[in-house]
């Protein structure tokens, strides 16, 4: 029933809230949670966003495998993950609706605003299950707010399709006490390029979603501004690591198309042009890193972007640039596997694959960011490692960052401070492809069309010239220098900094996008009274220094993850064959502590909840 009006208003004042703005793939709902958070963003509330998107291109319409929209969770201070369940969702269809619940990613108290039109649908199928879901969320205690989005939105535009989610906005922002003129700012920004006319009627249609709305609920909810003493953007993952290869000096990007990682290399042929560089989409997967292989061989600094099927097919690739020591950079936005899996779900299961999917003994430099901030500095670094370690550098992002939304501090670039492209100046006659320093394993890198550059180069075994060699002496002289590099490497780096004591019970260990989530939830812990720290792994090849010696002030250490694990109690599942999350595996091999874990793999990022709750219960263990 469609909810009458009211006249007094309740304010609710909150700290944290999550919303999900879900509908049929096609109607909008991914734009409305963006123009939300912009509007909230642009208020001075802290936010986290992230895009609910179905794994078929086109699903079939109101079916639980069609539910699109956007996550956005805002409040009083800084957020650094996605949140626990939803305490409000607006739905266009029942269906989208019930495919969150199902996800078990909603309240069971939660505010419900959704279409009325499919209590009155032709069917009577639809009309009986619409029906029958909402007296089941009832029941549970969820409050309800059925409205006539689609029908008010044909007061105004002839195809509800193409504005019910401007309604859509225009509600929240009225139950979220958002400015009315910062809204109308904001949907000026999204349809920038449009005509006046169709600027018009979007700014009419959030309008009128504010003043029904006014009419509709008897609240409110307000959320305090947070005062922030610099300039902030706001981007996605994928944008924030497009926008950092610019300021890395990248020259060129060479892709071919692959979810969740398209979206980085198309917003960087928007601009990477007008920096002197240019995105080349290749056929295939092959294609791309032989390309990007190609431009870095003769000296120009080269990226390439894909997925984790993506990143399979470029094994032989990969294992040919250690061996030629040419200095390449891969990002692979991980998603669901194996094989194609789930193309549009989170999870951080290609660790082991970028460790030791080449054939052969090959070193590799793996950086996985854990911020969206970090997504864009992240690979200024990537770009120093490969240059003067001669090195493949591969970057872990996944599909929470990738499509994930945050505000941070605005960068600054300065005048000069792109990195250039290695030098073409003249070197001394007589020099060598694979001069080995014979300490550290570098060596000086030579570039066709320099003077006297000339080397041999070969996939094959070679010797310092560049020349092949079968014997065994230059077979592991040559294994030898190609490790010892990345020995150097980690003795560089950092020992990793502890979120908690430098001793107690529980250490919890993470790395990539599950950071926000898990100090969340060992924050609270601590707040608590549990003696549990939490330390994050930027650099996963090599690991950075230190780690055993802070393993062991530790009763126990965990590993949260999303990858798969045997559950201990599972059938026939023992200490000999229990398959171990990929970092918990990896860490026990390298420092012999017995490492355990806690892993899933749901397809969505981890609730900052359901991690406390699986902490306490090894707290408890102890």
């Amino acid at each position: 029933m469609v909810q009458t009006q009211v006249k007094e208003k309740t304010k609710i004042a909150i700290q944290d809230h999550v919303i999900e703005i879900v509908s049929d793939a096609g109607e909008g709902a991914q734009k409305a949670g963006v123009t939300f958070a912009q509007v909230c963003g642009k208020m001075g509330n802290s936010l986290w966003t992230v895009e609910i998107i179905p794994s078929e291109i086109q699903p079939p319409p109101h079916t639980l495998g069609s539910a699109s929209g956007n996550r956005i969770r805002l409040g009083t201070k800084p957020i650094t993950n996605g949140g626990n369940r939803a305490n409000v969702v607006l739905a266009f269809n029942e269906m989208s609706l019930l495919s969150r619940v199902n996800a078990d990613s909603v309240t069971s108290d939660a505010v419900i605003i959704i279409d009325s039109m499919w209590a009155t649908h032709d069917l009577i199928e639809i009309r009986e299950g619409y029906k029958k879901i909402l007296s089941n969320l009832r029941q549970k205690g969820a409050q309800i707010y059925e409205i006539p989005i689609e029908e008010e939105t044909k007061k105004v535009i002839d195809d509800p399709r193409q504005g019910k989610n401007m309604f859509a906005v225009g509600v929240l922002c009225y139950l979220y006490s958002r400015d009315l003129d910062i809204l109308r700012g904001c949907v000026l920004q999204t349809f920038a390029k449009k005509s006046g006319s169709v600027k018009d009627q979007n700014i009419e249609l959030v309008e009128n979603g504010y003043r029904f709305a006014e009419d509709v609920f008897p609240f409110q909810f307000e959320v305090e501004a947070i005062p922030s003493p610099y300039l902030t953007v706001a981007m996605n993952g994928n944008q924030a690591l497009a926008l950092g290869t610019i300021v890395a000096g990248f020259e060129i990007c060479s892709m071919y198309p692959i979810t969740p990682a398209t979206s980085a290399s198309h917003f960087l042929s928007g601009l990477l042009e007008d920096f002197g560089g240019f995105v080349h989409q290749a056929e295939d997967e092959i294609a791309a890193i032989g390309v990007a292989v190609g431009a870095a061989y003769a000296g120009k600094p080269a990226i390439t972007i894909t997925s984790g099927p993506g990143l399979a097919l470029k094994t032989e690739f990969l294992g040919l640039t250690v061996m030629t020591e040419i200095p390449l950079v891969v990002i692979d936005v991980q998603r669901g596997g194996p094989s194609t899996g789930l193309p549009t779900k989170v999870e951080q299961s290609d660790l082991l694959s970028c460790l030791f999917n080449t054939p052969g003994d090959a070193p590799k430099v793996i950086i996985a960011p854990s911020t969206i901030e970090e997504c864009y500095y992240v690979l200024k670094t990537a770009r120093k490692i490969a240059d003067e370690f001669r090195m493949l550098v591969i970057i872990l992002s996944d599909a929470n960052l990738a499509t994930g939304v945050q505000l941070f501090p605005r960068p600054e670039v300065l005048e000069n401070s792109i990195p250039v492209p290695p030098s073409l100046d003249p070197v001394e006659p007589g020099g060598l492809g694979f001069d080995w320093d014979q300490e550290t394993g570098l060596s000086q890198r030579l570039i066709p069309g320099q003077k006297n550059g000339v080397s041999m180069t070969s996939t094959l075994n070679h010797n310092r010239s560049g020349l092949v060699r079968y014997d065994t002496e230059t077979n592991e002289l040559g294994h030898k220098m190609r490790s010892r590099k990345l020995a150097v490497l980690q003795k560089s780096l950092k020992k990793p900094t502890l979120f908690g004591e430098d001793d107690g019970d529980l250490l919890v260990i993470g790395w990539g996008s599950t950071r926000g989530a898990i100090e969340e939830a060992v924050t609270d812990l601590q707040s608590e009274g549990h003696r549990i720290s939490s330390l994050h792994l930027k650099f996963l090849s090599p690991l950075q220094p230190g780690l055993k010696e802070i393993f062991l002030k530790f009763k126990k250490v965990v590993t949260v993850e999303l990858n798969y694990s045997d559950p201990e109690n599972a059938p026939y599942i023992d200490e000999e064959n229990r398959r171990m999350s990929q970092l918990a595996f990896y860490l026990r091999a390298k420092t012999l502590v017995d490492v355990d874990c806690y892993s899933r793999v749901l397809g969505r990022p981890f609730m900052p909840g359901e991690i406390k709750e699986a902490l306490r219960m090894f707290l408890q263990e102890l």
